[in-house]
């Protein structure tokens, strides 16, 4: 099968289109015949090796130790493992994977997929589940947004943003979306009340009136964020900074902010680190079929250009997902 492989770490051009064998998959593994692929943040990460604190996260120390990059995947069941039991040769799925989904083929644990909502394409599909798990498990669980909730999503362009907007305002709140002059109309369309662009107004600009702010961009000094927050409000940091210096990188905003910010204000910091499953795509595919959800694609690559869509991403200004098609 053709797959965009990597042996070094390094920047996009490590990246080749090559010929190797299909996966092999476990008892409880899908072989995935590859329709459509999402592009996000972690894939560049995986890429590059950096920062180092993920190769210590057992990715790796001096070469990565999957070759094939990419996880969310859309595509149709080709076989199944021997203790699979909710899929069946030509269903449907879409999900993440493990070892690689840029490739005519991936292998999937069964954990991790579930039945793509027939309303929407594979192109479509391909971009929900690890940006739309972390727009949700944000908003959800380190958020906590109830109905009139006072909510700011900085980064309301990007492929997580457009999630964290749309499913907060499906949580009931009043959401504050920041992003560019070029994405604004594009952030009121997905339900956002009002719109703070960053190249003219910052994001203390209302003073300290947001029950939570879900930092997507990763670019601003959390003392500044917390003049943005109510005394007692929450600040979420889901994303951004990937290439920030050091052992820890972006990681180290909430790592080593924490701790202080607990013991200084009352005022709550929490960093994310989103967690895929059946579990959560069923909830976002539910959230999808009502119409309060939809993907928001920028652009769609085939394989081989795989390594120009990574590049095009880690830039910073990419609209919505971007995904990879086979």
């Amino acid at each position: 099968m053709k797959a965009i492989v990597q042996d070094v770490y390094g920047p996009a051009g490590v990246l080749r289109l090559e010929e190797i064998d299909p996966p092999r998959i476990g008892d409880d593994e899908v072989l995935v015949r590859v329709r459509a692929a999402g592009v996000d943040p972690g894939v560049w990460v995986l890429m590059t090796g950096r920062p180092p604190l993920v190769r210590l996260m057992g990715y790796g120390l001096r070469r990565p130790r999957q070759r094939v990059r990419g996880r969310d995947v859309a595509g149709t069941v080709e076989a199944v493992g021997s203790r699979v039991t909710r899929f069946r040769p030509g269903d449907e799925v879409y999900g993440t994977c493990d070892r690689g989904s840029y490739a005519e083929y991936a292998a999937a644990p069964e954990r991790l997929l579930a039945r793509k909502p027939a309303g929407l394409s594979f192109e479509e599909a391909a971009a929900v589940p690890v940006s739309g798990t972390t727009a949700l498990q944000a908003v959800r669980d380190a958020g906590q947004v109830r109905p009139g909730h006072r909510v700011m999503v900085i980064g309301a362009g990007g492929g997580i943003g457009t999630y964290a907007v749309q499913i907060a305002k499906a949580f009931g709140a009043r959401v504050v979306a920041v992003c560019g002059p070029g994405k604004a109309d594009l952030a009121r369309s997905l339900g956002a009340d009002d719109v703070i662009d960053y190249t003219r107004e910052e994001v203390d600009r209302d003073g300290p009136c947001h029950d939570v702010i879900i930092d997507v961009a990763g670019c601003r000094p959390i003392s500044l964020l917390r003049c943005a927050l109510t005394p007692r409000g929450t600040l979420v940091l889901a994303g951004g900074g990937h290439d920030a210096p050091g052992l820890l990188g972006g990681y180290g905003r909430a790592l080593l902010h924490r701790p202080l910010a607990q013991l200084t204000t009352k005022q709550r910091l929490r960093g994310l680190m989103a967690e895929e499953s059946a579990e959560e795509l069923g909830e976002l595919g539910g959230l999808i079929e009502s119409g309060a959800v939809r993907p928001v694609i920028g652009s769609a690559h085939p394989l081989a250009d795989a390594p120009a869509a990574i590049e095009h991403l880690a830039q910073g200004h990419a609209t919505g997902k971007i995904v990879i098609t086979v």
